[in-house]
């Protein structure tokens, strides 16, 4: 994972991807998604060779998702590379790996998955499959708007199926929250599709893990920004003929949401280090409840200016918003880990 220090790093090759990543990421470029693939290869790390990308593992992806969350960085990583890329190498359907990720692994073309409805149920599809044809509306579909390549997680009847969606799908963006966070609704009428691979009900839950750990990754970048710059500002305003960031309040609650970081960062480095359901949840609720806190604070200690149109806080503050419920809220991911962990019982 990555830290302000490097020193958190596991290995050099890791700390030469996150500097790497963020020394692109720095030039101002509006759309960096083409050069962070064409340069960098961020949407190969996780493709295995064969099928045109590097073979890396978790670990790498993360390094990169939280540098891509530190600046708020457009780009299709999650939907694209996490989602829809996992989505496919988890139906083990060869022909259309080798059709499909190679065009992903080098940012040519960018998928979406359509997956959840509009209750936000991503223990099961939205869509419907029936003689080759998908019917019902997803919803929150990353980047589906701008996606070349549509698949959707199907009920067939006897289980749960991967389909590519031909054409005939109405895809439409949808107003949200965090404008930096680009989602679409699907509706599919008898729409022709072609089946990927078999049975993958089984896959559903892994999958979704996955994407925990990732939201998880870019929430941690994200957090670690805005303490920093909340740090720097209360260096420089100044209250009663001091700045604020002396005063003992102020220290305390910085340092409230120092220890908040970094008992993310933790809880992410041990999910990508050994991946799994209950590691990949404590991730997920970790990540989200420290972004959500310490963007509020950001708010909060900036004063009025983090409110205006010209100043970074009101992003973050959307975005922590906007992440904390998809996938799941964190209380639907404690709900996940067993009533064990609950204080109150919570609907599944």
């Amino acid at each position: 994972m990555i830290s302000t220090s490097n020193a958190g790093f596991p290995t050099s090759e890791q700390r030469a991807l996150a500097e790497s990543v963020r020394a692109l990421l720095a030039a101002g470029n509006p759309d960096p998604w083409p050069r962070l693939c064409a340069e960098i290869g961020v949407a190969a790390l996780e493709i295995p060779e064969e099928y045109g990308g590097f073979g890396a593992g978790v670990a790498e992806t993360q390094v990169v998702l939280e540098e891509l969350g530190r600046v708020l960085a457009p780009g299709p990583m999650l939907g694209s590379v996490v989602l829809a890329g996992q989505a496919l190498l988890a139906s083990r359907d060869e022909a259309a790996c080798a059709r499909l990720l190679p065009d992903i692994a080098s940012g040519e073309s960018t998928a979406a998955l359509a997956w959840t409805g509009v209750e936000g149920d991503w223990a099961a599809p939205a869509l419907r499959a029936e003689d080759g044809y998908l019917s019902g509306t997803a919803h929150y579909v990353l980047d589906g708007a701008a996606a070349d390549i549509l698949l959707a997680f199907a009920e067939t009847g006897d289980g749960i199926g991967l389909f590519e969606l031909g054409e005939g799908a109405d895809v439409r963006a949808v107003a949200t929250l965090d404008p930096g966070r680009p989602l679409a609704r699907v509706t599919a009428d008898r729409v022709p599709a072609t089946r990927i691979g078999g049975e993958l009900g089984d896959a559903l839950g892994p999958l979704r893990d996955r994407a925990c750990l990732a939201l998880g990754a870019e929430s941690l970048g994200a957090a670690a920004h805005c303490l920093e710059q909340t740090i720097a500002y209360c260096g420089q305003r100044v209250q009663f003929g001091r700045p604020i960031g002396s005063f003992q309040a102020i220290k305390h609650r910085l340092a409230d949401a120092h220890v908040q970081l970094e008992a993310a960062r933790s809880a992410c480095c041990a999910a990508a280090a050994e991946p799994g359901p209950e590691r990949s949840a404590i991730a997920r609720i970790q990540s989200s409840e420290a972004f959500s806190a310490i963007a509020a604070e950001m708010i909060q200690l900036h004063g009025g200016i983090a409110i205006t149109a010209e100043h970074e806080a009101h992003h973050y503050f959307k975005r922590a918003h906007g992440s904390a419920v998809l996938f799941g809220s964190p209380r639907a991911q404690l709900a996940r880990l067993g009533a064990n962990w609950l204080s109150e019982p919570v609907p599944t």
